[in-house]
């Protein structure tokens, strides 16, 4: 992507909503070894749409995630950005494909994963700098818009140490947002956090997804996913076992496994 394509607007998604398509995934398998992690997984997300995965732990939905960041490589099954050739993992999927792939999206990490050399300032502008391309002084003044739309603003110049884990996560947050993604990826993005600091980092994801900012999301925050869901997949032993609207997955569930999980994560929260 030329920094020409690049909005001149940081805070605008370049999804707008529109209902089309922008992610197709098709019967994606991958293994660890012995270990069959996804089982023929197929999603689909629209343009401005949140997509909330949900399950135990270990049911796959990291893998997800980072199969459709081009993190991991599938072992089968074909994904599609609209615009985009096929890639199909069955075939050979060339270095170019998978490169192209991942310019689509940006992850936000349960983990924070910054630079600790590095400012807040000099965390955000590294992607567009190095990998885009764009001119540093625009960078610079699309990071200070950014960190200003999280409230983070007068921590520029701040190095991680010195940050909150929940300061460290919107900076993560800004920083996939730098980027300027179609398609924002979330890993549990509260799981490392103190209570107290998961609703600040949850207010930010759900104001992105009230602007249009189209999502896939992994949480055990349910009561957040209800928020902000589209769609809900919920996820167990590799396998989608249910999909639907948040209100009918959360209040009337049809599979039995569904059910059972919920029983015992969502009812307590009531």
């Amino acid at each position: 992507m030329s920094p020409s394509e690049i909005p001149a607007d940081p805070l605008a998604p370049r999804a707008t909503p529109d209902d089309a398509v922008l992610l197709t995934a098709r019967g994606i398998r991958k293994s660890f070894g012995d270990n069959e992690v996804l089982r023929s997984i197929d999603l689909e997300v629209r343009r401005g749409e949140v997509v909330v995965l949900i399950g135990p732990s270990g049911s796959g939905k990291t893998t997800v995630l980072r199969s459709l960041n081009g993190l991991e490589t599938p072992d089968a099954g074909i994904l599609s950005f609209d615009g985009g050739p096929d890639l199909d993992f069955a075939a050979k999927v060339t270095k170019q494909g998978r490169l192209a792939m991942r310019d689509r999206s940006a992850m936000v990490f349960q983990q924070h994963n910054l630079f600790p050399h590095m400012t807040v300032l000099e965390n955000v502008i590294e992607g567009p700098v190095r990998v885009q391309r764009v001119p540093k002084a625009q960078a610079i003044a699309d990071a200070e818009a950014l960190l200003e739309r999280v409230g983070l603003a007068e921590k520029r110049d701040a190095y991680p140490f010195a940050l909150s884990g929940g300061q460290q996560q919107r900076v993560g947050i800004v920083r996939a947002l730098a980027l300027k993604p179609d398609l924002l990826l979330f890993d549990e993005p509260t799981s490392a956090l103190d209570p107290e600091l998961v609703g600040e980092v949850l207010k930010v994801i759900k104001e992105l997804a009230d602007e249009g900012w189209t999502m896939v999301v992994v949480t055990h925050e349910l009561g957040f996913a209800r928020q902000v869901a589209d769609e809900v997949l919920f996820m167990d032993g590799g396998v989608v076992v249910e999909r639907g609207a948040p209100g009918s997955m959360f209040t009337n569930p049809r599979e039995a496994r569904t059910r059972q999980f919920l029983d015992r994560i969502l009812r307590p929260l009531d």
